[in-house]
């Protein structure tokens, strides 16, 4: 089996993040602007803004699967929740469990964080995907609705 790291993104990862953040991008079928993808990379660098992300990289620093994630303040608990927004591995690199292992490294974060829960969401169609979360993860009951602004 490859050796795999997950660790947090450092400030020369740009070049191995963004493949990967597009990719994420790409699955879902949307587009953004380049001004976007710039802005969202300031932001996981910038120490005072929530969003962090970690990569999974093997032996030669590839990188194969990225998590995004950030703590937000909660009404129901007084240490915050933990939101994943994204999650992507690279087609070749699936099947290693480096999915699973991005989750688990995030959920151990966010409880030394103090974080309540750890949640996430993902589309109906992605039954890959909720293959995996329904074997780390409680559905839940929560329907979401959506204004675009």
């Amino acid at each position: 089996m490859t050796e795999i790291t997950i660790r947090p993104v450092a400030a020369d990862d740009r070049a191995r993040w963004e493949p990967l953040w597009l990719g994420y991008i790409a699955f879902y079928e949307k587009r953004l602007p380049q001004a976007t993808t710039d802005f969202t990379w300031k932001r996981i660098l910038d120490p005072a803004n929530p969003i962090e992300a970690l990569l999974a990289v093997d032996a030669q620093n590839n990188a194969l699967g990225l998590v995004q994630y950030l703590l937000h303040e909660s009404t129901w608990n007084t240490g915050g929740n933990v939101y994943l927004q994204d999650l992507f591995v690279v087609p070749e690199a699936r099947g290693l469990r480096i999915g699973r292992r991005l989750i688990e490294a995030v959920a151990e974060i966010s409880r030394k964080k103090g974080a309540g829960v750890l949640y996430w969401q993902t589309e109906e169609f992605n039954g890959t995907a909720r293959r995996l979360y329904e074997r780390l993860a409680k559905r839940a009951p929560f329907v979401r609705y959506n204004i675009e602004l």
